[in-house]
């Protein structure tokens, strides 16, 4: 079948959302949108009646135009525009061998990788100079083509957006990779069959985890058959390199984050002769993710964050954090609130809209829906406190519709358990002193103790001591890599699920790597805006330039941010220019989207 029959089309058809100007007034976008038109139209009649439209555009079968450029080896697809100057994105796709590591095992067996582009600015059908930056979102299960819509403008912005081609996919087994990584034959199976843990008892509710999960992981086993043997993260690796294959390009340039970092040391580790620019940012362990049973580190500082979240809050005062009020101390404050919603495991709150909204707002909502992601994103920590300080009065009504009727993060796959079970110490012979289910919950309860959070990997690891795929992979992670060029690791000081220590473990396995820490909260260094990160990601993907040695950067602008106001935030930070006041706008809007689910 021909690539661009085949590859996915992501085309929009709704309006793209009023553009604000920065005094906060709107242009009318049918207006924008008519002289975009007209200047596409007379773009697209010049483009007609040349002879590089010719030589590198072909139609389909559809009558779409597919595109070629010098040095590849797939086509692409237009397939929509994104941002204010709507920037025109590409799709396509590779089929590569179900398992890379040994062609026999494939037969005639592949896995279908989408592919999306966001090309830079001024680069000609024929540049061969201008290098593809692979982007992975996080997971696993985040999807490259979904990231690429809803952000890639933000990023083009922070890493220059005449410097490279951005370049994002979903991995094997992940959105609309095919075959996808399912546990559920249809969405009614899944709906039907899923187990809900919200709200269980970690002791006195665990026999009924423990009989659905005993089904739960044959599911997987027979939903996926063979193909689900081998969605994990070295084979995702290896497909890492018949992407840059496609494009042909040799070095690997790469900016992973959370998840993403796992994939971008386990490439730096499989192929270090490739390994250009490798940047990791939100690091998690690869020797737990790999080796362990439990994930000892993953939860160092979440506890840490949620301090921070209340701290910042005292600190900011009642004009700027609604639960300010409240106590006049951060302990006074986190008693209030912990004990607070500690009490809704007994007692939740009834919340009555009106005839068709109502229902229970209970501690596993607000501690695990609402407060658990925020954590991820300082620029939510405002909304957060509204809604909790409200609930506290009295009023749950805002906390329930934030909360309280759907999941803060619903992804319809089973990637995050097929992809972190497949890769790690998963089954019952990783477990020889957990063949019940007491001595499970024996193991358990004191991992999780250990944080205030903990309890959010309880299906998690029920799953990971029954696993019934077999492991294919053969990678063990080490210390002492030596990649083409050392990577550049990112991390804030106080990550809720990726700590600051795990970035150090990264550091020392690959030699020569650089440690920048931001000096704040949140999950990756875009959870925040600092001009001292981008002047380091710049500085090491154009020139090759690391710090002398590790080094850190501070955050610009304060944490509690009423939403409407975020954009004047610019007015009390120095810029240099009018694009370093683009770029930390940009750094904003990335930093209020929560688009990672906490793995």
């Amino acid at each position: 079948m021909d690539e661009c029959e085949k590859q996915p089309l992501l085309l929009r058809d709704e309006p793209p959302p009023r553009q604000r100007d920065t005094d906060g007034g709107s242009y009318p976008w049918k207006f924008v949108l008519g002289l975009m038109g007209l200047f596409a139209l007379l773009s697209w009649h010049h483009a007609m009646h040349s002879d590089s439209f010719e030589r590198h555009n072909r139609k389909d079968d559809d009558g779409g135009y597919c595109r070629t450029y010098a040095g590849e080896h797939i086509e692409w697809k237009a397939c929509g525009q994104i941002g204010p100057d709507h920037r025109e994105l590409e799709c396509s796709s590779i089929d590569v061998p179900m398992d890379q590591f040994n062609a026999t095992n494939s037969g005639s067996k592949t896995f279908g990788i989408p592919l999306i582009r966001m090309r830079a600015k001024g680069a000609s059908r024929d540049d061969t100079a201008t290098q593809n930056m692979l982007l992975n979102p996080g997971g696993p299960g985040g999807s490259g083509l979904e990231f690429m819509y809803r952000r890639g403008v933000q990023l083009s912005t922070i890493v220059g957006e005449d410097k490279f081609h951005l370049l994002s996919f979903d991995p094997r087994g992940i959105n609309q990779s095919q075959p996808l990584a399912s546990c559920y034959p249809t969405p009614e199976a899944r709906r039907e069959l899923s187990s809900d843990v919200r709200n269980k008892k970690i002791v006195e509710d665990s026999g009924e985890l423990w009989a659905w999960t005993a089904n739960f992981v044959q599911a997987c086993a027979d939903t996926m058959g063979e193909h689900g043997k081998y969605i994990n993260t070295p084979q995702t690796a290896a497909d890492m390199n018949s992407i840059l294959d496609a494009v042909g390009q040799e070095d690997m340039v790469y900016w992973g984050f959370s998840y993403g970092t796992l994939l971008g040391q386990t490439y730096a580790t499989l192929f270090p002769e490739r390994s250009k620019r490798v940047i990791i940012d939100g690091v998690a362990n690869q020797f737990d993710w790999y080796e362990s049973p439990l994930d000892l580190e993953e939860m160092a500082d979440t506890d840490s964050v949620f301090w921070g979240f209340l701290d910042e809050c005292i600190k900011a005062g009642p004009g700027n954090c609604t639960l300010a009020p409240l106590a006049n101390t951060t302990q006074e404050l986190f008693d209030k609130v912990v004990t607070f919603v500690e009490e809704m495991r007994d007692d939740p709150l009834s919340v009555y809209v009106n005839n068709t909204v109502y229902g229970v707002l209970d501690y596993w909502a607000v501690w695990y829906n609402g407060i658990f992601p925020a954590l991820y994103k300082p620029a939510n920590w405002y909304t957060l406190a509204s809604n909790l300080a409200s609930m506290l009065q009295g009023n749950a009504t805002d906390a329930f519709l934030a909360y309280g009727r759907d999941a803060a993060w619903d992804i319809p796959s089973d990637a995050e358990n097929v992809v972190s079970l497949n890769d790690g110490a998963s089954g019952p012979q990783h477990w020889p002193e957990q063949q019940d289910r007491k001595s499970l919950v024996d193991k358990l309860v004191p991992h999780f103790n250990q944080s205030l959070f903990g309890a959010s990997e309880y299906d998690h690891y029920f799953a990971k001591r029954a696993w019934a795929i077999p492991k294919t992979h053969g990678y063990v992670p080490r210390r002492g890599v030596q990649t083409a060029h050392p990577l550049l690791i990112l991390s804030t000081t106080y990550d809720p699920v990726c700590p600051l220590i795990s970035a150090r473990s990264a550091n020392a396995a690959f030699g020569g790597s650089r440690l920048v820490e931001v000096k704040g909260y949140g999950h990756c260094s875009l959870a925040v805006a600092s001009m001292c990160i981008v002047r380091h990601v710049r500085t090491f993907l154009y020139e090759g330039k690391l710090p002398d040695g590790n080094t850190q950067c501070e955050v610009d602008g304060p944490y509690f941010i009423k939403p409407e106001e975020g954009s004047k935030t610019v007015s009390t930070v120095q810029f240099v220019d009018q694009e370093e006041q683009r770029i930390h706008l940009a750094q904003l809007e990335l930093a209020r989207d929560l688009w990672f689910k906490p793995w």
